[in-house]
């Protein structure tokens, strides 16, 4: 039997110490004297090393733990300890001896000898257990693609809160591919690179610490090349910017057999309401959600067992079947990537920040975000007078901040609440709930009217030659049977997209700290819709470059989509400018609320024949009135005229937009 000793931690002068770094593994081979754990206490960093020789059974400590003399760090199996297994043998047959010691003293050294005879394998380097820390910095990638590595040589440098680190080849061989790069974010099994070592054998062996949650999989796989089975997790993807979404229904139960595309819950957002697809066919075997729960991107939904998953593998598999095991998990580490839209402001700073534990301990303290701070140290590392620095000038410099308002009663208005009134007293009455929409769009809207100093302009337009050419177009695409009706609103987003590239300022957003402005390069219009539900705002992308009938048949369709509640969060997002249209109902003007981020939104009301003079008579003529409401921080009302001189003349000659 294996003689199992504990680890204790020695006297080190301190009560009370903290693990700001494991230097080893579950299944590490350790020498005596080599490190096992780092820690630190308020006046130095030390390692801890482990007193005798042999491989790490048991962790019992992690990252963060608080720890003291005599706790329990490891368990070890120590060298050397197996010689009662090893005589049995020897009792039975003096021949078998040495054949049975062999593996057991030269077992890690004897893989290398099939390797000589031909054959390597590719192995997936994955990051190890680093205690509870999850998206850590990737401070520095210490080899490239094509270099040679030994066994424990460092592969890349992460740096967490408390220390830095790195992580370790598990055995030598060439570096493949790289698949991190300095400054990513990495967890506990995110894929570091791909490294090509020699004998089948050896990697076998070595990869076990690293794949030994995939190693089962990979032998299913290997077992049979036809029919073999995956089980996969299924998780939320991209939603856009919401998060803590409601699970209004789950579709699926265990069991249930599902097609690519199958829908397996359904989401329902602020503004929409929509279906989480199965990635592939298969069999639930599991659903890990369900009615009622919240969930956001990344949220775990179902198990699926995948039928097939391992036929496109099956060449490699035959020479390099222990190779193929982490792949079926691979993409499941990785999150569908979500780019930085320019609606949401300036683009933050990197992750990537060098600082010892002391000076982020500091930061923490005041409050102040690291990526922010200009580093002065030695390689790009920010020190304790950054910090100071940073606090100064924030402290002394005056604050623009895009919407700030004064905290307390009445919303932060600094006003006393509104009276609580018992209606029942004066007769009957029913409540009736909001509807979600109404629920998170009303705070929105709130927000937005006491945060902005909205100025509104107004305007008519006479579109009485547009409106003639409208209709006329209308018989020609009813004759031809093209199935799109041009409404008066499209000739509308055209003109605001030709006056937003005649006045960019308008096409503009303030930055989060309300300092800077971003300019956007696109012209993408939201357009309000009334819904059972309540408004939502759509939008329409690209509008400059979409023609009448193009941008005809997309109205149609997010019309449709808007009433059914179907669009989904993507569908509402990187609006430059809003249109709010009444003129199906009437009025004559109106003050439309700024829909942030954007700086402008336009109201239409209901169109009407006024009698207009020509310079010789009166004449009746279709006008059609124009709000424009606009941040008076961003727009000037000089700059808010022109605009909208510019879009009435747009509307009553649209020839001009050629020019």
């Amino acid at each position: 039997m294996a003689d199992i000793k504990d680890v204790l931690v020695p006297d080190l002068g301190e009560d009370q110490v903290e693990v700001i770094e494991l230097c080893v593994a579950v299944g590490d081979e350790v020498e005596a004297e080599d490190s096992i754990v780092t820690v630190e206490s308020d006046k130095a960093s030390m390692d801890i090393p482990v007193p005798f020789a042999g491989k790490i059974s048991e962790l019992n400590v992690k990252v963060g733990d608080k720890i003291s003399e005599g706790d329990l760090l490891a368990k070890l199996e120590a060298a050397g300890s197996d010689d009662a297994p090893a005589e049995e043998p020897a009792e039975q047959s003096p021949e078998e001896e040495a054949p049975k010691e062999e593996p057991k003293e030269e077992a890690p050294k004897e893989d290398p000898a099939p390797a000589s005879s031909g054959g390597s394998a590719t192995i997936e380097v994955t990051v190890p257990d680093i205690g509870d820390a999850a998206d850590v910095d990737v401070i520095e990638v210490l080899v490239a693609e094509g270099d040679t590595v030994a066994a424990e040589d460092g592969l890349i440098t992460l740096e967490t809160d408390k220390a830095t680190m790195d992580v370790p080849s598990p055995q030598a061989g060439k570096v493949v591919s790289l698949k991190v790069k300095e400054g990513d974010k990495v967890s506990e099994g995110s894929l570091v690179l791909t490294l090509e070592v020699e004998g089948e054998q050896s990697s076998d062996s070595a990869s076990a610490p690293v794949q030994e949650s995939t190693s089962a999989p990979s032998a299913e796989e290997s077992a049979s090349d036809e029919g073999s089975e995956e089980e996969i997790e299924v998780t939320v993807p991209d939603i856009g910017d919401d998060a803590d979404v409601d699970v209004i229904e789950v579709l699926v139960s265990e069991g249930d057999t599902v097609e690519a595309e199958d829908g397996l819950i359904t989401l329902e957002t602020d503004k929409a309401t929509m279906d989480v697809p199965a990635p592939k066919g298969g069999t639930v075997t599991k659903v890990l959600i369900k009615q009622g729960d919240k969930a956001s991107q990344g949220t775990p939904v179902i198990m699926l067992k995948v039928k097939g998953a391992a036929k496109p593998a099956a060449p490699k598999q035959e020479s390099k079947p222990a190779a193929k095991a982490p792949s079926a998990s691979a993409p499941q580490q990785k999150k569908p990537p979500v780019p930085h839209h320019p609606s949401a402001g300036s683009k933050p700073k990197s992750g990537k920040v060098h600082a010892s534990p002391s000076v982020r301990r500091l930061a923490r303290e005041f409050g102040v975000d690291l990526t922010q701070v200009d580093a002065s140290g030695r390689k790009g590392r920010i020190v304790k007078e950054d910090i100071q620095s940073y606090v100064k000038h924030e402290l002394a410099r005056p604050k623009a901040t895009a919407g700030a308002v004064g905290q307390g009663s009445g919303g932060g208005l600094q006003v006393i609440p509104p009276p609580k009134v018992d209606f029942s007293k004066f007769g009957e009455i029913e409540e009736k709930p909001l509807t979600r929409i109404q629920k998170i769009s009303g705070p929105n809207l709130h927000r937005n009217w006491v945060t902005i100093p909205h100025v509104t302009q107004f305007e008519e337009a006479d579109i009485t030659d547009l409106e003639a050419f409208r209709k006329d177009q209308n018989k020609i695409a009813e004759k031809r049977k093209l199935g799109v009706k041009i409404t008066p609103l499209v000739f509308m987003m055209k003109a605001v997209a030709d006056a937003l590239k005649a006045y960019p300022l308008f096409n503009t957003s303030l930055s989060a700290d309300g300092e800077s402005l971003i300019q956007k390069k696109y012209y993408h219009i939201g357009i309000a819709v009334d819904t059972p539900g309540g408004l939502v705002v759509p939008v329409v992308r690209d509008v400059d470059k979409k023609g009448i009938m193009d941008i005809s048949r997309e109205l149609m369709e997010i019309s449709a989509k808007a009433r059914d509640g179907k669009l989904k969060s993507a569908d509402m997002q990187g609006s430059c400018f809003t249109i709010s249209s009444l003129g199906g109902i009437g009025g004559t003007a109106f003050t439309p609320i700024v829909n942030a981020p954007d700086v402008a939104i336009l109201g239409v009301s209901k169109s009407d024949i006024k009698p207009k003079w020509n310079g010789k008579e009166f004449e009746p003529r279709l006008m059609v009135p124009l709000s424009l409401s606009y941040d008076h921080r961003v727009i000037d009302g000089a700059v808010a005229a022109r605009f909208a001189v510019h879009l009435k003349a747009v509307l009553e000659d649209m020839r001009q937009m050629l020019l």
